[in-house]
């Protein structure tokens, strides 16, 4: 009887230790999940793009963001308690990514993009800090100072600001659409946040919401519009063109990614899953259209030339200047015909070419093009300030060659100065907001000494009228 009784109890600690085992293991298994998901996020948001600084760790900030403002120092976002997040609880993290509030209780600036992040659901912000503090390494990297001219140094004005352009309720499906396409809508406008850069702003520096995805300066770079419009935007993009741009910035004969957008693929985009790509096509591809001037869509422009070839061994004295800068500079990647090799693309059937904005085309010339694929890296040198002292193009030479490719290639109609060339090299056309704020102080001291004159006669006007 004893030993019956006590294999019955053997049996049932055998039985809770392993119903305890599965417990933990599902446990375990389901934070491990959360983990994952996490990471991704973190990735799908492009976090990492922002928040390294070259050569530097992992989301220890330090990069710089050039912003009309001035210069935006990225923070550490790593769990270091000394710099970075360490002490946010998950409720402060959540209101720092999706209202731009630190713990401390200080503003940030709308380029860490609160705005899209807004939209995130609680379930991805709760894994998104899962994986900050369980999965990124501590580094105790002290964060640089960002300082903005006045006004856009004092960081409460942004509260205001943030009245006429936060939006921080989290993303609702809409129901009439299917589950592809919501998922694309939440990938575009909150993780991804393309609108971010594609979508035009206001006098503010705020998102227009009439013109969703219409194309906008960003800096010295265009992104270009991306709605369904079938001239203007992509609208006449297959979605395997499409979905090819996306995981590797390349189509052959249309486009390919620089700048911003490079960083966006290269450190985000290529890493998403086959379904979530095809859900940003699908919500692109349905959205509202926004048309623009234009007989063709910008990949449409350009033919193949035979100026370098029927100009190369002539008395070239009075030739074209550009073709000069052409045959000594990009012929030998580009093709004597603007055709592109494997390697380099053609210059006709070119997005940066055929665009109505030709900024991404000066921009390319001056800043180069950067990005690692799949491990492998695409580059084009670029002639502007980080060139070496033989290659570096004046931005005479680089108007005359935008205007020698644009003329052959592109579109013939648009031309380009010298002038345009230094605004792009110097960082892009300055917003009408930046360019009004020194007036802005002199401006309200006016008002306020207005105010105080106004104040005072008043008050003596209502002592007379009591005395009287």
């Amino acid at each position: 009887m004893k030993r019956q009784g006590i294999r019955k109890s053997c049996l049932m600690i055998a039985l809770v230790s392993c119903s305890i085992a599965a417990t933990a293991d599902a446990a375990g298994i389901e934070n491990q999940q959360g983990v994952l998901d996490g990471k991704y996020i973190s990735t799908a948001a492009d976090c990492v793009a922002c928040h390294t600084a070259k050569g530097g760790a992992a989301f220890a900030g330090g990069y710089a963001i050039d912003s009309p403002m001035g210069t935006i120092w990225s923070t550490n976002i790593t769990p270091s308690k000394k710099f970075g997040i360490g002490d946010y609880t998950e409720a402060e993290f959540a209101r720092a990514v999706r209202e731009g509030v630190a713990r401390d209780g200080h503003h940030l600036y709308p380029a860490m993009p609160y705005t899209s992040y807004g939209k995130m659901t609680d379930e991805d912000i709760a894994a998104l800090y899962k994986y900050f503090m369980t999965q990124v390494q501590p580094v105790d990297t002290p964060n640089k100072e960002t300082k903005l001219p006045f006004p856009f140094s004092v960081r409460s004005s942004m509260a205001i600001w943030n009245l006429i352009y936060g939006d921080s309720k989290p993303f609702v499906p809409v129901g009439d659409q299917s589950q592809e396409i919501n998922r694309g809508n939440y990938l575009v406008n909150s993780l991804a946040h393309c609108a971010e850069c594609h979508t035009p702003r206001t006098a503010l520096m705020g998102l227009d919401s009439s013109k969703p995805l219409a194309g906008s300066p960003l800096g010295p770079w265009y992104a270009p519009n991306i709605t369904a419009d079938k001239v203007a935007g992509i609208g006449a993009w297959t979605d395997d063109e499409l979905k090819a741009y996306l995981r590797t910035g390349h189509v052959a004969g249309k486009a390919q990614a620089a700048g911003p957008m490079a960083e966006a693929v290269e450190h985000s985009l290529q890493y998403l899953s086959d379904a979530d790509l095809n859900a940003i096509v699908a919500y692109l591809k349905q959205t509202k259209p926004v048309g623009a001037d234009g007989a063709k869509p910008r990949d449409g422009y350009g033919a193949p030339a035979d100026s370098e070839t029927r100009l190369r061994g002539n008395a070239v004295r009075d030739a074209d200047p550009g073709w000069k800068v052409y045959s000594a500079t990009c012929s030998a990647c580009h093709g004597a015909r603007g055709e592109g090799t494997s390697v380099y693309p053609s210059l006709f059937h070119n997005s940066a070419t055929g665009a109505a904005y030709p900024a991404n085309l000066v921009a390319t010339i001056l800043f180069g093009v950067h990005r690692t694929i799949d491990g492998h890296d695409i580059e084009m040198p670029g002639f502007g300030p980080q060139a070496s002292y033989t290659e570096r193009l004046t931005d005479q030479q680089v108007a005359d060659v935008s205007n020698y490719v644009l003329a052959n290639f592109g579109q013939p109609q648009k031309k380009l100065t010298a002038d345009d060339v230094a605004v792009a090299r110097a960082g892009g056309p300055v917003a009408p907001l930046v360019k009004l704020s020194p007036y802005l102080l002199p401006g309200a001291i006016v008002v306020l000494l207005v105010l105080i004159v106004i104040a005072i006669a008043v008050t003596r006007r209502r002592r007379a009228y009591k005395k009287g």
